[in-house]
């Protein structure tokens, strides 16, 4: 039998030993939800990448430059922030105006769901043990809406539907948004957002025509744990390896991926994780092709990687101990007006070996 604790009879002394017990009991009671759950869940049945939003300083600058690489039609309209078309749709990338205090980012991973209905995904997650959350305000920290899920009712003006169209969304434990969606989606109106009636053309064709979303890599203070998280709520499973313990996450095509790179800090974050950038497949990736065109239109070699500002293009040869080819797999990325990175891949790139990273074969 244990020895009773033997408590001091003085109020203060109870309360701050009380609070203390707390404060160190937090990391665990965040991620007891998750751990709980495991048994019991059924994973939600994500079938591709989606979409993703930029928050920038100018969205006309942004729409402008994208539209000058790809040919983007703007797909639908929210109010300020615009939705691209990625390929033939209905993927896209939305681009919002920064609010009060806010930088630059990417600020959410979108991903479709099979047979998504919005009630059914709300009972999975919480199965996954994320807990209903109001819609987090301009500012906000991330962290304070870890492990929750929201619904932004969108209504008329912001391109939704006159009922509310019904956006859901969730963070996981490092504060990291994602939005669940159907697999028409296209951020417009009607129920489901899958209404965008009203596609408005680009200017000009583009520098680069892009075929559809590649990967999305995130920079996390426990790599480990997203893994576990994504591979059992969505029922994934890992596609390559870029270095021993650098796993990726296959979405279920055998191309697109999810990767989370960082440490291995327990516990509670001390800050929320980042979305450090999107890459995106398209048709006749080629270097220097690519390279030379971005160059023209106005863009400069990096020159350090310590200093990469807007506008800027680089190459990262991803060699055989990283799992790239030998000479290494050229990954290829460029930052935009903002600063935020950007990669463009061939359509095959799949996170694995050979020359263009197209070689995954089952993993043992």
């Amino acid at each position: 039998m244990s020895p009773k604790t033997n408590y001091s009879l003085d109020p203060a002394a109870a309360v701050n030993r009380t609070r203390r017990t707390l404060l160190q009991a937090l990391p665990l009671l965040v991620a007891a939800p998750y751990s709980m759950a495991q048994g019991s869940s059924t994973p939600i049945a994500v079938s591709k990448l989606h979409s993703f939003q930029i928050r920038v300083a100018d969205v006309a600058r942004s729409v402008k430059f994208y539209q000058d690489l790809f040919g983007s039609p703007i797909q639908s309209r929210q109010g300020e922030t615009i939705c691209l078309r990625i390929g033939a749709g209905p993927h896209f990338f939305s681009i919002a105006p920064l609010g009060a205090g806010e930088q630059p980012r990417i600020s959410q991973i979108g991903l479709s769901v099979a047979n998504f209905d919005v009630d059914d995904v709300i009972a999975q997650l919480r199965q996954h043990g994320i807990s209903r959350g109001e819609v987090p305000t301009t500012g906000q920290d991330p962290l304070s809406m870890a492990m929750r899920y929201w619904i932004n009712e969108r209504g008329q003006s912001v391109g939704g539907s006159s009922d509310g169209s019904r956006d859901l969304y969730f963070a996981d434990i490092e504060g990291i948004h994602y939005q669940l969606s159907a697999q028409d989606h296209c951020g417009g109106g009607g129920d489901l957002g899958n209404i965008c009636s009203n596609v408005e053309a680009a200017p000009g064709e583009g520098l680069f025509r892009l075929l559809d979303l590649s990967h999305f890599t995130t920079f996390l203070a426990n790599r480990d744990r997203a893994n576990e998280f994504i591979t059992s709520t969505f029922g994934k499973e890992f596609q390559a390896y870029q270095g021993p313990g650098s796993p990726v996450i296959g979405v279920g095509d055998g191309v697109q991926f999810l990767m989370y790179v960082g440490g291995s800090q327990a516990g509670q974050p001390a800050q929320a994780g980042r979305i450090d950038h999107t890459c995106f497949s398209m048709q006749g990736f080629d270097v220097d092709t690519v390279l030379t065109r971005l160059t023209d239109y106005g863009l400069s070699a990096r020159q350090d990687p310590a200093n990469t500002q807007p506008l800027m293009h680089w190459v990262s040869m991803r060699m055989p101990n990283r799992g790239g080819a030998e000479g290494g797999s050229p990954e290829l990325y460029f930052s935009d007006p903002d600063g935020i990175r950007m990669q463009l891949q061939d359509p095959g790139y799949c996170g694995g070996g050979g020359y263009l990273g197209d070689s995954c074969p089952p993993l043992a």
